[in-house]
């Protein structure tokens, strides 16, 4: 008949719920924080009910932590993109500085 097992999603909305007094005691500021590290959680739920696993806290804590790593290898491709701009413009400035001195 039905299912004698709560699904992953299931288990993931009972933590969540377990830990909505620590949430409400967060400050307004961190709140958001929060809420978007369950978010991250239910991204990979569907990976997460596979495994099975019989704490449903430690999928969910990793995949927190793969969202956080792409997070991070998203800032440092945008810091190298920068960083390549920016000396691409230093490097204009001192091939202009170098002709306004061949020219005195």
């Amino acid at each position: 008949m039905g299912r004698t097992n709560p699904t992953y999603r299931d288990a993931l909305r009972a933590i969540e719920e377990r830990w909505a007094e620590f949430r409400r005691a967060l400050r307004r500021r961190d709140q958001p924080q929060f809420d978007r590290l369950f978010e991250y959680a239910r991204e990979h739920a569907d990976a997460s009910g596979l495994l099975n696993h019989q704490n449903p806290m430690l999928p969910a804590l990793f995949s927190i932590d793969l969202e956080q790593e792409a997070r991070l290898d998203d800032h440092a491709d945008r810091l190298d993109e920068l960083e390549a701009s920016l000396g691409s413009v230093q490097d204009s400035n001192v091939t202009g500085s170098e002709l306004q001195e061949e020219e005195n």
